[in-house]
């Protein structure tokens, strides 16, 4: 994914804040910054790394790490009572495995890793154009990418006409 890790991520939020009447600007914020956080690691690939290793392969695109990470915290707020944590917990964790997930289907992830060194990718992007970007953008996955923030601004329309 390119340009709609944002997008679906307020799609995923408002679905789960509808399912769970939660609708909490808070909450909503949690998943949006969740759906993008793992391109964080981004900063490091450009800033630090001289774009020498494929930021899919850091840390922040692990999800068995942030599936530790989830299982913590969960452990944490459990024991501790702030149960009400516990849905931000899984807003995010959502989110960042939606990111992930949607990663998968143009370019890597390592699902099991360190488990099993495996990369998923569903559709290979081939590599035809000078500037990498008109390789996603002219690519037919983008399409899909579109119908996802076609589909985002419908639900922010119709959030909009309920709080009206």
């Amino acid at each position: 994914m390119f340009i709609a890790h944002f997008p679906v991520g307020y799609i995923l939020t408002k679905y789960i804040q509808h399912k769970s009447e939660n609708y909490s600007k808070r909450l909503l914020w949690t998943g949006l910054v969740a759906s993008i956080f793992p391109d964080i690691d981004l900063f490091y690939f450009y800033l630090v790394d001289n774009r020498q290793t494929l930021h899919h392969h850091y840390i922040t695109h692990l999800p068995l790490a942030w599936l530790t990470l989830a299982s913590i915290l969960y452990g944490i707020f459990a024991v501790t009572g702030k149960k009400q944590c516990i849905i931000f917990l899984a807003v995010a964790f959502a989110n960042v495995i939606l990111h992930m997930a949607l990663d998968s289907i143009a370019a890597g992830i390592h699902w099991l890793y360190p488990l099993v060194d495996l990369e998923i990718n569903l559709v290979n992007v081939p590599a035809t154009y000078n500037w990498w970007v008109w390789n996603f953008v002219l690519h037919w996955t983008f399409l899909l990418e579109i119908s996802i923030i076609i589909t985002a601004l419908i639900v922010w329309i119709r959030s909009c006409k309920k709080t009206s």
